[in-house]
Formats: structure tokens, sequence, C-alpha cells
């Protein structure tokens, strides 16, 4: 199932909103032929529908989930060490980003004015399904919602400036989300791929991670609570490379989809 937060423009039996529902059609269909049904609620337990029904360019997709965090790891690709100058790390080297970083397909990456240099990161992201605690490998996925496509905006003169992530990493709109949540998929060998006004820059495969995504989730379960909702970004291929005012990059997650956000100065 494909998730999708959105805002609908309401219908007989409901008024205008925000709703979460099911993209519906094939994969590779074009968007003009894809409808998206309405969940009643929200999708972290039994989805049932209300019946609304909307063609999909009819509606505004919004992030695909809004979380009480966004827990990334560093250098979990051996190319992307060596091109940022470091080694594989032996273990999860993590940092959080805000949620108020996050922003969903078409929206616009806001360039800080006082950033020399911003980057692109293509990632396949997770999103924590229910809660998560000292969680073991054996179990780690069973906590998994599903997948998403993020872009893990870094302006890299600022992270190597200050020696930690935070200021580099957590600025507005540098943590893009979407399209959408797929719930069925095997995450273990995807195409991880970013263009920049259609140039390719980045073009890895999760099967490269130096940890699988159950390492991933038993590592940062033991440091802190996954809540339903949270979002982990789980690194990103080499090519990482600048982005500036006026382009369009994009972030595509083989399975499910891609995600577009236009570029500008603030």
């Amino acid at each position: 199932m494909r998730i999708a937060r959105f805002v609908h423009p309401g219908s007989a039996a409901v008024s205008a909103g925000v709703a979460w529902g099911s993209v519906e059609g094939p994969a590779d269909a074009a968007v003009d032929a894809l409808t998206v049904a309405a969940i009643d609620g929200h999708p972290f337990g039994p989805i049932t529908f209300t019946g609304d029904r909307w063609a999909l360019p009819d509606v505004r997709l919004l992030s695909p989930i809004l979380p009480s965090k966004v827990v990334a790891v560093g250098r979990n690709y051996a190319s992307h060490a060596r091109e940022m100058g470091g080694d594989a790390p032996a273990s999860p080297v993590i940092f959080l980003k805000p949620s108020t970083s996050v922003i969903g397909a078409g929206d616009t990456i806001r360039l800080p004015a006082d950033a020399v240099r911003v980057d692109h990161e293509a990632e396949l992201a997770i999103v924590i399904g229910r809660p998560a605690r000292d969680v073991g490998r054996a179990d780690a996925m069973t906590h998994v919602l599903g997948y998403t496509a993020a872009n893990d905006v870094t302006a890299r003169d600022q992270q190597r400036a200050d020696v930690q992530f935070t200021r580099g990493k957590g600025h507005d709109s540098f943590c893009p989300l979407g399209p959408w949540i797929e719930t069925v998929l095997d995450p273990s060998d995807l195409r991880v791929s970013a263009t920049v006004n259609g140039e390719l820059r980045q073009d890895g495969r999760t099967s490269d991670m130096i940890h699988d995504i159950a390492t991933l989730i038993e590592f940062m379960s033991g440091v802190m609570t996954l809540l339903p909702g949270d979002v982990i970004l789980t690194g990103t291929p080499a090519g990482v490379g600048p982005i500036l005012d006026g382009d369009s990059v994009t972030v595509e997650i083989e399975g499910v989809g891609a995600l577009t956000n236009p570029v500008r100065t603030k």
C-alpha cells in the first residue's frame, strides 16, 4: 500500500481539509492515472476507508509523515565515507534532524543566506510503525510501517566548521520526504538515485549499506525510543554535490517513487 498525506478539495460528504489516503493504480502509471482513497483516521493500526476518493492531480501531497524526530546515520555507504575523506565507521554514527526541517514533494528547499555550499543527499527513509525500545535485530523489521524517499540536505561548510551536524543539517526545509510511504517493499537491494536539473548525480544501491536496516533500528532503539511516525534516514551513496538557486532536485527510490523539490534562496 502507498500511504499519502494530502490536502483535498472536499466532497459532498466531507469538507476540504487534510487526510491520509491510499494511492491507487499501477506502480508505473502516470500521476494523472492515479487516485487516492481517503483513510478513516490514521494509518497506525487497522485501516478502514471513508469512501471518499480523488484523482491524484486534484489533491496536494504533503510530507507523508510529521515525525516527532528524524534520526539519521552518517557515512553508511563506504563510497560516501571515502568521498568525505573518512573511513567506514565500525558502528552507526547517528544524528538528529528537527521535525521543522521536514517538507513534502514539490515544497521548496530554502538555501540559507549564511551557507556557502548546500548539498543534496539521496536516501531511503524508514517510517516507524510501532514503538521501538531496545529492539533486537530479529524483531526490528516488525516495527517498520514502510519506506519513503528522503533528501538529507546539508549545508556542507557549516557541517565542517561546526564539527557536528545540527546546524548544517537542521535548517527549515532540509528534510524533504515523499511522495508517499510504501508499506510492501523489500528494502535490501533498491536503487537510490539523485538528479539535479535532469543530470544524474548519485546512483547507488541499498545493498551497499555498511549497516543494514535491522542493525540501525537495533542500535538507535538502544539509544532512544522510536515512536510511530518517526523517520530513520539510512545514509547516502557517493555523488553528493551542490544545489543552487533555481535548481530542481529529484531523489528516486526504486519501488517507492520520485521526490522532486525546487531550490530557492531565502
